[in-house]
C-alpha cells in the first residue's frame, strides 16, 4: 500500500479508535448511537489444520491476528525492482510466481509491493502516517496494529511495470483498469482472490483495491469465491447479509462522485458492527445540509475546520446477539443518522451517527 495523498474512492477513511477497541460511546457520538462491538479472534473455514497455519483465516477489522501466528509461520524475502525487500508466506510466494509468469506470457508485468508486515511494522507505518498526516488520518487509512491482513503474510500488494517504469503509487496504478481486469481473470487459478471489492465496503470496510489479493491456498474455493463475486467475509459467513441499495439522490450542492465518496466513509464504519446487515443509505438531501448543521459538525470536533457538510440515512438489521452494542437484538433501525463533515475538497469525514438532534 502506497499513498501519498488523497486518492478519492481508493481511501476508506474509517479507522476509527474507539470502534476498534469496543470502548463506550465516543465524545463526538450522537444521542443513540450505538459503541461497535470489541474485536473477535480471526474466524476460519475449518479448524487450524496441524501445526501449519490454516490458509483460511480472516483477519480484518473486528478478526485479529491469532496469537500463535507468528510461530507458524514459513516465509521467504525476495527483492522487488525497486530495491525493496518483500517478505511472503512461502506457499503464497510460489504461487505469485507462477501467476506472474502468466501474466508475462501476456504481455502484463507486476511486482510485489508489499506482503507481510509485523504487528511492529504496522505500528511503525501507523506512526510514519500520524507524523506526516495527523492522528486522524492515519486512524482512519492504516489498519489497526494487529488487525491488518497483512499480518498473515498472504495478503499481498501488486504493483504495475508498464513499458519498462515502475508504477507504485495507488492514484497511478488506478488508471489502468483494463490490465487489472486481465489480472483479476487469472487470480483464482492460482489461489487468490480479490480481497476488496468495488461497492462491498460495508462489508470489509475498506474501498476497493484492485492491486490487493490474498492467497488461500485453493484454487477451487478461489474460483467459487470469485464466480459468485462475493466477499471473503460473506464465503466464510462473518456476513450474511444481502446487497444495500445505495441511493445519493441528487443534489445542487455535490456531485454524484463527491456523495459516492461520502457513502463509503458510512459503509466502512458499518463494517465494524459484527453481524448487522446493511438494508439501505440514502442521501437526505440538500436541505439537511444548512449552516446550522455545519456550525454544529465544528463543535462536535472543533480540530476539524469544517466547510461543508451531508446527511444520510440508514437502514439495518441488528442480529440476535449484539454482543457489546447497545442496540436492541434483532431489531429493523430505521432512517438512522449519520452526518459527514469536510473542508473545501476535501475528504469526507464520519463526525456523528445515531438519533441526535438535527
Amino acid at each position: 500500500m502506497r499513498i501519498k495523498g488523497f486518492v478519492g474512492v481508493l481511501l476508506c477513511l474509517c479507522m476509527m479508535a474507539a470502534v476498534l477497541s469496543g470502548c463506550g460511546k465516543p465524545a463526538n457520538q450522537a444521542d443513540g448511537a450505538t459503541e461497535a462491538p470489541k474485536a473477535t479472534e480471526a474466524a476460519t473455514a475449518d479448524e487450524a489444520k496441524g501445526d501449519g497455519i490454516d490458509y483460511m483465516a480472516l483477519v480484518n477489522k473486528t478478526h485479529m491476528l491469532p496469537d500463535d501466528w507468528e510461530d507458524k509461520l514459513e516465509t521467504v524475502h525476495m527483492t522487488n525492482s525497486v530495491g525493496d525487500d518483500v517478505e511472503v508466506e512461502k506457499k503464497a510466494y510460489d504461487a505469485y510466481l507462477l501467476l506472474k509468469a502468466e501474466l508475462e506470457k501476456e504481455g502484463v508485468f507486476v511486482d510485489l509491493d508489499s506482503a507481510r508486515r509485523s504487528v511492529a511494522d504496522q505500528q511503525r507505518i501507523m506512526d510514519d502516517f500520524t507524523e506526516k498526516y495527523g492522528k486522524d488520518y492515519a486512524l482512519k487509512t492504516v489498519a489497526t496494529p494487529g488487525y491488518s491482513e497483512h499480518h498473515t503474510g498472504l495478503a499481498l500488494d501488486l504493483y504495475l511495470i508498464i513499458d519498462g517504469k515502475d508504477v507504485v503509487e495507488n492514484e497511478d496504478m488506478i488508471q489502468y483498469p483494463e490490465i487489472w481486469a486481465k489480472i483479476h481473470e487469472k487470480l483464482a487459478d492460482y489461489g487468490f482472490i480479490l480481497r476488496y471489492l468495488e461497492g462491498r465496503e460495508y462489508i470489509t470496510g475498506y474501498g476497493y483495491e484492485p492491486w490487493h489479493i490474498r492467497y488461500i491456498d485453493n484454487a477451487e474455493i478461489a474460483k467459487e469465491i470469485t464466480a459468485k463475486d462475493i466477499t471473503f467475509e460473506e464465503y466464510l459467513g462473518a456476513y450474511q447479509g444481502g446487497k444495500a441499495e445505495i441511493d445519493c439522490g441528487t443534489s445542487a450542492i455535490y456531485t454524484e462522485e463527491e456523495l459516492k465518496d461520502a457513502v463509503i466513509q458510512v459503509e466502512c464504519k458499518f463494517a465494524f458492527w459484527n453481524g448487522c446487515e446493511l438494508k439501505s443509505i440514502r442521501y437526505a438531501g440538500d436541505e439537511a445540509s444548512t449552516d446550522k448543521e455545519l456550525e454544529r459538525m465544528n463543535a462536535i470536533n472543533p480540530d476539524g475546520k469544517y466547510t461543508q457538510m451531508v446527511k444520510f440515512f440508514m437502514d439495518f438489521h441488528t442480529p440476535k446477539d449484539t454482543g457489546d452494542m447497545t442496540f436492541n437484538p434483532d431489531s429493523d433501525y430505521n432512517d438512522y443518522g449519520w452526518w459527514l463533515a469536510r473542508k473545501d475538497n476535501g475528504g469526507w469525514e464520519v463526525v456523528t451517527f445515531g438519533y441526535g438532534e438535527e
